[in-house]
């Protein structure tokens, strides 16, 4: 089961370190890590995305907890929050592909920020689902190259 934690810490040396070991530690993979301030310049926010029970997941959370850096650990459940992932793709294109691509571009809200002559690289934003229906798409054009920021979330509340 896949969960996504959000984790409050203080912007200090080394925390980064510290919480990833905590996962390699006991055998858990991070799927998708995002790390960045939030609107207080000494606090960053991690959304992490790992799989694990809901047993294993407790673990997690206790240990995170008990790390010094760590001001609030918050597993997100279905529906509590709002998620977003940012790709950015470039896809090969010729003159006759190039509008097709435009359209499927333009239907899913994405962006060209780059256009070269033979590629263009879109910029997606959404949830998991629609990135990787994008993604699907284009992979039908050919994906020359491609980079995700990982989730980000925020609770509703």
């Amino acid at each position: 089961m896949r969960h996504t934690i959000s984790v409050l810490v203080e912007n200090k040396f080394g925390v980064l370190t510290r919480i990833a070991g905590l996962f390699s530690g006991r055998g858990y993979n991070i799927d998708t890590l995002n790390v960045a301030p939030t609107q207080d310049p000494n606090t960053s926010r991690m959304t992490i995305v790992t799989r694990g029970d809901d047993a294993a997941l407790e673990q997690i959370v206790k240990q995170l907890n008990k790390l010094v850096d760590v001001l609030r650990v918050q597993d997100f459940r279905d529906g509590e929050y709002v998620d977003r992932e940012l790709v950015l793709v470039k896809v090969s294109v010729d003159s006759m592909s190039r509008a097709e691509v435009m359209q499927v571009t333009d239907i899913f809200r994405a962006k060209i920020v780059d256009v070269q002559p033979k590629s263009l690289t879109i910029e997606v934003t959404g949830d998991e689902g629609k990135v990787e229906k994008f993604i699907e798409l284009m992979s039908t054009f050919g994906i020359a190259d491609l980079t995700r920021t990982g989730k980000v979330a925020m609770p509703r509340k």
